[in-house]
């Protein structure tokens, strides 16, 4: 029986931006004309919001009505009206800890407010990373704990990957009824509300759009994305995506740098092509 999709749920790094960190051109054309026929567009990232909104302006969601799901699920926002539909922060008590950690393992920790990341050590490599990753200006701050903003949705440690593993290993332990503690990248610890993920964050827009998850399309190519591929009503993994995320996959697409979206686009939304 055919299925006519109304809601493209996309990861960004690894799935709709290629290795440059750009949208192509075709996948552009495509999903500009998925939107001309309805189709609404989620796109659902562990960045920060700030480091999504260009590519949601990119791709006009504010004439379409789109929905950004930032902070791995944190937060889902109406990018129409600028609604905050859902918001989960970390509790202040793990902080210190947080801070701690990283600093007694020689490692950064940062996280955001608005347009800036907030850190006390500005030229760390891999801070300068997610700040060209979210085309985001560093700040640097005197004291972290007492200089940024609260409550905080996200915290991110980052720092050499081998390093970085057992930094891992002692906060999932440490606060594992408290945080959900994970690794975006080698060197990226993400370190976000307990239970934030995007399969359960994507339930609560389904919710409150009346479309149900058998009418959702999710694309992704990260363990990040394992738990909204296998809730959408039909999962798509990238050519490029982890083993574990294309083995819970209805269907793989080519890679980031093959225009996988578009392909897989204009294969599962025949009415808009």
């Amino acid at each position: 029986m055919r299925q006519d999709y109304r809601l493209l749920v996309l990861d960004l790094d690894g799935t709709l931006t290629n290795s440059k960190k750009e949208i192509s051109p075709r996948n552009l054309r495509t999903l500009l004309r998925l939107q001309q026929s309805g189709v609404r567009l989620v796109l659902a990232s562990g960045r920060p919001t700030y480091g999504i909104a260009p590519l949601a302006e990119q791709l006009q969601m504010k004439e379409h009505n789109g929905y950004i799901l930032s902070y791995n699920g944190g937060e889902i926002i109406n990018w129409n009206t600028d609604e905050l539909l859902y918001k989960n922060l970390l509790p202040d008590e793990v902080l210190p800890i947080l801070y701690e950690t990283a600093i007694d393992n020689r490692q950064t920790i940062l996280t955001y407010d608005n347009e800036f990341i907030l850190t006390e050590n500005p030229d760390d490599p891999y801070v300068k990373k997610e700040a060209f990753l979210n085309k985001m200006q560093v700040r640097r701050v005197d004291n972290f704990l007492q200089e940024t903003p609260r409550p905080l949705p996200k915290c991110l440690i980052v720092g050499e990957p081998e390093q970085l593993i057992n930094t891992e290993t002692e906060l999932s332990l440490r606060l594992q009824r408290q945080i959900s503690v994970y690794r975006s990248e080698p060197y990226f610890l993400e370190l976000v509300p307990l239970g934030i993920d995007k399969a359960r964050s994507l339930a609560v827009l389904l919710e409150k759009t009346g479309i149900t998850r058998e009418e959702m399309i999710a694309m992704g190519d990260g363990y990040n994305d394992l738990s909204m591929i296998k809730y959408a009503g039909l999962g798509i993994a990238m050519g490029n995506a982890q083993e574990p995320v294309k083995a819970v996959a209805d269907y793989i697409a080519p890679s980031n740098d093959e225009d996988g979206v578009a392909i897989a686009v204009e294969q599962h939304f025949l009415h808009a092509f």
